[in-house]
């Protein structure tokens, strides 16, 4: 039986949801496919975020061939043959371009992929590749170079998985709109927040309440739990779920570990997932820990993939991990205020040009300009030499964003500042 998850897929633009970042009416994506002049791309990202929707999407308004595998199981002797494939329909009468997408293309070694090349340069294939990993390390540089651009989907929101399962029980012809189920408009929120951004997950979890709903039944909440073997307390209310994840940032911020675990257990418990929980955590390890323990956000961001990849109910334990070490160590803000204070005066004042003398001179014609003349090199003076780095108005006011703490780490850092400003000061320069 095909999966929900797969009947659903929207097979126009208009109908397409998420990824408003770049695909909305009027972006140069979106018009780069209405124009046809949609070019070669990388799509990354989760899974269940509309990666191969879309891609079957342009396919369809581009009009042309569309070849689709998958990089697990096709090798390079299938791929030679759909290349030649697409070789014979660009040098023939109709000139036809190939669309070609290949999902999981980094399980493709450096040879496989590179065999591409030639056909996206020739204009053979419009090459679309997806991927889960990050392309710059999983994909060759050559393959990076030659595409228009690399687009990243992120996680669906409840509200945008919402629509989609609400367009699934009204649709009559691939949906359940001809059975007239009913449902509780609060189940169907949990169940679109509990999907974690994978809209595969919400409507094949959907699909398997549907068909096995005893007649008469509502869809509520205690079947959403059942379905998706979670609990639901969580997602009660909306204000419940983001004062509960207040509540753990703020013991954490205020040095509790005994009140950071409570909310922490009342998160799991609940049944919040470990990635929403985790993704706060390294929020709060560069907000709130910051300079004064500059390791948190390492081994919190470790602590949050060994979670994820381990799962429930073991996740918990690194997830306690970095909520009892972050509430127990020193806590500093200051490279979070500093930013904040730059960011406001760039929003506010003019400030002068970058000093000539740190412009680029790695091109001909710098000298002529005066770009990089007088540029004094940090390590040529024992990695340290006074010199100004601020625009010319920052500088005359002595402008200073980060005001380090005495606190853990940052005191080392403060400390070592304060001797920099020494030598600056015996050398006639307030920094």
């Amino acid at each position: 039986m095909i999966p929900l998850s797969t009947k659903m897929r929207p097979t126009k633009l208009e109908d397409f949801v998420g990824q408003k970042h770049f695909m909305y009416e009027g972006s140069l994506f979106y018009n780069s496919i209405r124009n046809k002049t949609f070019e070669s791309a990388i799509f990354f990202g989760p899974s269940g975020t509309g990666k191969t929707t879309l891609a079957r999407i342009i396919a369809g308004e581009l009009d042309g061939n569309f070849v689709e595998i998958n990089a697990s199981t096709t090798g390079t002797k299938e791929l030679k043959e759909i290349l030649k494939n697409a070789a014979d329909r660009f040098n023939g009468l109709l000139q036809e371009t190939t669309v070609l997408y290949v999902d999981e293309v980094h399980r493709w070694n450096k040879l496989q992929q590179d065999s591409l090349l030639k056909a996206i340069e020739d204009g053979v294939i419009k090459f679309i590749g997806s991927t889960t990993e990050n392309p710059y390390f999983s994909i060759n540089n050559a393959i990076i170079s030659r595409v228009r651009n690399i687009y990243e989907f992120k996680r669906l929101s409840a509200d945008e998985i919402l629509i989609i399962l609400k367009r699934t029980l009204a649709d009559k012809e691939k949906g359940f709109g001809g059975l007239d189920v009913r449902y509780d408009e609060d189940a169907l929120a949990t169940l679109a927040a509990m999907a974690g951004g994978d809209c595969r997950v919400a409507l094949d979890a959907l699909g398997f309440i549907v068909d096995n709903l005893s007649e008469g039944q509502t869809l509520d909440r205690a079947i959403v739990a059942e379905a998706m073997q979670k609990q639901t307390t969580f997602y009660d209310k909306e204000e419940d779920k983001y004062n509960l994840l207040s509540a753990l940032q703020k013991s954490v911020r205020g040095s509790d570990p005994d009140a950071a675990i409570h909310y922490l257990a009342r998160l799991i418990d609940g049944g919040a997932d470990e990635m929403m929980i985790g993704r706060r955590l390294m929020v709060m390890a560069s907000e709130d820990i910051g300079m004064a323990y500059p390791n948190a956000i390492s081994i919190v961001t470790s602590c949050v993939q060994a979670a994820q990849m381990i799962g429930f109910p073991e996740a918990q334990i690194p997830l306690a991990h970095a909520v009892i070490l972050m509430a127990s160590c020193p806590k500093s803000n200051r490279a979070n205020e500093a930013l904040n204070a730059a960011l406001h005066d760039i929003h506010s004042r003019k400030i002068d040009d970058v000093p000539a003398h740190l412009m680029d001179s790695h091109y001909s014609g710098a000298s002529k300009l005066g770009r990089g003349q007088g540029y004094k090199y940090p390590h040529s003076y024992g990695g340290y030499i006074t010199q100004q780095y601020l625009p010319d108005d920052l500088y005359r006011e002595g402008v200073r964003y980060y005001e380090p703490t005495t606190n853990g780490s940052e005191g080392a850092f403060k400390k070592y500042l304060e001797e920099l400003r020494e030598i600056d000061r015996k050398n006639g320069v307030k920094r």
